[in-house]
């Protein structure tokens, strides 16, 4: 599968399971991934891609985005998901 820049995935394995994020990069054969939160565009999350499930949504405009329309754009995915309180 291949990831491209504003792509919306869930994460299917670690801690993190259930959350989701957007791709904001690659490094190597790892996924930068970035949720606005926890993870910001500062600090984004590496990835293995065979831990990512993607969306068929992908979020445009992401040259200029910043962590807070991150957050609001990911907030209508979780909100269509109920997660675990582990999870949150």
């Amino acid at each position: 599968m291949q990831f491209e820049t504003g792509m919306v995935v869930r994460s299917k394995k670690g801690r993190d399971k259930g959350r989701f994020y957007m791709v904001c990069g690659s490094s190597g054969a790892l996924v930068l991934v970035t949720d606005g939160c926890r993870r910001t565009l500062d600090a984004p999350k590496a990835k293995n891609p065979i831990h990512l499930a993607p969306t068929r949504t992908v979020l445009r405009g992401t040259a200029s985005v910043s962590d807070s329309e991150i957050r609001k754009a990911l907030s209508e995915f979780t909100d269509r998901i109920a997660l675990p309180k582990e999870v949150m």
